[in-house]
């Protein structure tokens, strides 16, 4: 049962991250690889303010931290006209060394005995179970997120956005400023997935530098994985599909490590093939699809 919830709990509060990465992939169509640059960012400057004492100033400030980085990969790719995965493996790469400068050196820092939102929030549980209030706020996270980005996506700007990343010629026609809305998109991208970091940090009490590594794959993942249940459908359902994505890919991580069929190790390569296999999904569908008409035609003469 543990087990169960905990995945269930990390599932939503990596939600949040995919969201972003549902942004940049999929509203915008930019493979956008800052993501493990502004993940980490986001993990360091909330995991430095929960240890100064301050943890709801690290939510802010992680998502501030977000922005900034998506911002700044938005301006190389339409400002300098730098090829989208190059400006994202820049900004990536120079964000190692701010995140090492934001944790003072050192390349992890303990939140143990430092009040953070959970152990806050169980405090002011009254009683209630631990894990039944951590859950309540990372669904609440979720939830909250999932909302407003629904919310935006219907507004003048968060229709612009979308238009851009369908026919950004067609925009620019319009006297709509392309540029301008590839840095917004992925300045609120960022901004998501820096803000899971920092809620991360503080659900686990740990920041590591390494924290970020393959978090791209993750995020991936738990979009396919939502699509290939939901479909792609207006962008609302795509933002619901990519939360239930994100907690199936908890469950199946879980499972896969439960049953220990694989090594702790070997947990980046399942990462990797789990994406694999959902990305395969439409091919394998459109074959057996072609192999269902070629049967109806040859028992048709």
């Amino acid at each position: 049962m543990t087990l169960l919830i905990g995945s269930l709990q990390l599932g939503l509060l990596y939600s949040v991250m995919v969201l972003g990465i549902y942004i940049s992939f999929r509203i915008l169509n930019i493979p956008d690889l800052t993501a493990e640059g502004s993940f980490t960012f986001g993990l360091a400057v909330s995991a430095v303010c929960t240890v100064s004492g301050h943890p709801f100033l690290g939510i802010p400030g992680a998502i501030v931290a977000g922005g900034l980085a998506g911002g700044f990969t938005g301006i190389l790719q339409t400002r300098l006209r730098i090829h989208p995965v190059l400006t994202g493996i820049l900004t990536m790469s120079g964000l190692y060394s701010i995140n090492m400068l934001v944790l003072g050196g050192t390349p992890n820092l303990a939140l143990i005995g430092k009040d953070t939102l959970f152990s806050l929030a169980v405090a002011a549980g009254g009683g209630m179970d631990k894990e039944v209030v951590r859950l309540a706020l990372s669904l609440a996270a979720a939830g909250i997120c999932t909302v407003l980005l629904a919310l935006f996506f219907h507004t003048q700007l968060g229709l612009c956005i979308r238009a851009t990343g369908d026919n950004p010629d067609m925009v620019r026609a319009s006297s709509i400023n392309v540029d301008r809305m590839k840095i917004i998109s992925l300045a609120i991208s960022n901004s998501l997935i820096a803000l899971c970091g920092g809620l991360i940090a503080q659900y686990q009490s740990f920041a590591d530098i390494n924290s970020g590594v393959g978090i791209l794959v993750v995020g991936l993942a738990s979009v396919i994985i939502g699509e290939a249940i939901f479909g792609r459908r207006s962008v609302t359902i795509g933002l619901v599909s990519a939360i239930f994505g994100s907690v199936i890919y908890r469950y199946i991580i879980a499972a896969a490590t439960r049953a220990d069929w694989f090594p702790a190790y070997m947990l980046k390569l399942v990462s990797a093939l789990i994406v694999t296999l959902a990305l395969a999904i439409p091919a394998i569908r459109q074959m057996l699809e072609v192999q269902r008409i070629r049967r109806a035609g040859k028992g048709g003469n």
